[in-house]
């Protein structure tokens, strides 16, 4: 009945005055698809973004090689290198990615050894790993470093060993993890361990810890650096 009615009205347009029915019909069809192509641009857009976002990680995974390569050979590089803070949370945003360049690296063990004990245990930690970068008995890149003694069963750090999931949980916890290791690859972040090489959690002190200088305290951690100098 609708539809007859409709039907009805436009052959009474039609007849009427020529082709206004069809024209209405014409330019309601243009408006639909006017409408549907607006609706597009943001799924459009936030490809493009997606394509943007890959390639900040990217840039800021690069610099982080020239900085960590800087480190080893004690130069400083160009300003234009450093990581910027949008560049560092960039990379692996969902906290799942490969344990295979600096940032993911260094990030993931600040996260893990110290992420419920404070932004200043989280800062002495990574200095800790950015203390062992270029020092002679340590591996030559923060990966490295990171997973050494993994063959022997006896990792440098104990979460690489821990047999559970590496992937970073705490959204918020990792974000500031993320940006404390941009500040050390940067060689920006002040290295509050006195040069400690080794650091632990508080407790009675353990046998080798005679073989060792303590540098600081600081929340939860001492941290070490051993008295001839030379790694152990």
């Amino acid at each position: 009945m609708k539809l007859q009615v409709l039907l009805t009205a436009c052959l009474v347009t039609f007849l009427a005055a020529g082709h206004a029915c069809v024209n209405v019909e014409v330019k309601k069809e243009e408006i639909a698809k006017s409408k549907a192509t607006v609706e597009e641009k943001p799924v459009l857009q936030g490809g493009a973004g997606g394509i943007v976002e890959a390639s900040t990680e990217k840039i800021a995974k690069n610099k982080a090689a020239v900085e960590e390569k800087a480190t080893v050979e004690g130069i400083k590089p160009p300003a234009s290198d450093a990581i910027t803070r949008r560049e560092a949370q960039a990379v692996d945003r969902a906290g799942i990615e490969p344990l295979d360049d600096a940032i993911i690296c260094l990030a993931r063990t600040i996260y893990w050894e110290a992420r419920s004990s404070g932004v200043a245990v989280m800062e002495a930690v990574a200095s800790v790993v950015m203390n062992r970068l270029g020092h002679e008995g340590f591996p030559s890149t923060v990966c490295a470093i990171v997973k050494q003694g993994q063959e022997q069963h006896a990792c440098q750090f104990s979460w690489w060993c821990s047999g559970r999931p590496d992937s970073a949980q705490d959204e918020k916890s990792y974000a500031t993890a993320k940006e404390i290791a941009r500040k050390a690859l940067n060689r920006e972040l002040k290295d509050p361990t006195g040069g400690a090489l080794y650091f632990r959690g508080k407790g009675p002190s353990p046998e080798w810890a005679k073989e060792f200088v303590k540098t600081a305290t600081i929340g939860d951690m001492e941290f070490y650096k051993p008295s001839g100098g030379k790694a152990k």
